[in-house]
């Protein structure tokens, strides 16, 4: 019932996504009037509709939000934790939807704080980047999480069987940026339990500019530069569209380059790359952009489907379990 949209979006994207993926099922929570009148024939068959009149607003506070135990968010995610369910997504309030989660998923062993994870496009494919908002202020040790967590992600994602690792820092040098920064590029140069290969610091370009499988950040920092790329995109396909309505040759010189247009879009679509991840649950729960069409809401969906299908949550937990194995706290090592 979430995002700018609600079952209007929800329903035809999981159509779409039964196009692609035919065993998938799916349990829809909310209006079931609204709901029962988009399903097709094929959805039907592999959907059960869950009724509740309780809806989160997009402007309730998570506060608020994880007191009213029957919305239809609560309810989707509590199907998950018992098992009912692979995984939860939703398009609507994004602190509503880890305040939930967080509470009744709970963290995986070993992980202290959640991240939130999506797949933007580069010049080489896919660069997974997190976090993406959930923490504003991150130590050492977060960072190391959020590599494994990150690598972990793009093997389920993307298929990369050693995916390449970088740190966000404001230049490729060893003693630039904070010493927070420094210290979790120590730990991860040594450690052997992270999935992947740790190439060292990043610097912005590289988000887009491809190179690196994965770029581990700070949720401020993460979600500033997630917002400043989609804004770049949008402004670059505006100027397009002007330019090449300006006038006749404009519009005779798109005619000609329309095949290769097209194409661009496709690669650069943020549709295409809808689906965060809370990274760090005991259970995938992806979060959808409020103003996702169905197209994009299918892609979150396909990506919740495959972190299901990967096992993403076991391989995360093996990787967190061997670095606290090779890195004790230190009253644990004390009392080794």
């Amino acid at each position: 019932m979430g995002g700018d949209h609600g079952p209007s979006v929800v329903v035809p994207a999981a159509a779409l996504a039964l196009k692609e993926r035919p065993h998938l099922s799916f349990r829809f929570f909310g209006d079931q009037d609204k709901i029962n009148a988009l399903l097709t024939p094929d959805l039907k068959r592999a959907s059960e509709v869950i009724h509740t009149d309780i809806v989160i607003t997009s402007d309730e506070k998570p506060s608020a939000a994880i007191r009213r135990k029957g919305s239809s968010m609560h309810l989707a995610i509590q199907d998950v934790d018992k098992g009912a369910s692979d995984c939860v997504i939703s398009a609507g309030n994004t602190g509503a939807l880890m305040a939930n989660a967080k509470l009744i998923l709970r963290m995986l062993p070993g992980i202290d704080r959640p991240a939130i994870a999506t797949m933007l496009p580069s010049t080489t494919g896919r660069t997974v980047t997190l976090d993406l908002g959930a923490n504003l202020e991150v130590d050492a040790n977060n960072l190391v999480e959020f590599a494994i967590m990150g690598a972990c992600f793009a093997k389920a994602a993307m298929g990369i069987e050693r995916p390449t690792v970088g740190i966000l820092n404001i230049g490729s040098e060893d003693t630039k940026g904070h010493e927070y920064l420094q210290d979790a590029a120590a730990i991860l140069e040594e450690t052997t339990s992270l999935p992947g290969e740790f190439v060292g610091f990043v610097e912005g370009n590289q988000i887009t500019g491809g190179g690196v499988d994965v770029i581990v950040t700070d949720g401020f920092t993460g979600n500033v530069a997630l917002k400043t790329a989609e804004g770049v995109g949008k402004f670059i396909a505006k100027v397009l569209k002007e330019e090449f309505s300006r006038n006749f040759l404009s519009k005779i010189a798109y005619m000609g380059a329309m095949f290769v247009m097209k194409r661009t879009k496709k690669r650069i679509d943020p549709r295409e790359y809808n689906g965060a991840m809370f990274l760090g649950l005991s259970q995938i729960c992806i979060k959808s952009h409020g103003s996702a069409d169905a197209f994009s809401f299918s892609r979150a969906i396909l990506v919740g489907a495959g972190m299901a299908e990967n096992n993403f949550n076991k391989m995360v937990g093996a990787q967190i379990e061997k670095l606290h194995a090779a890195n004790p706290a230190p009253a644990e090592a004390a009392a080794q």
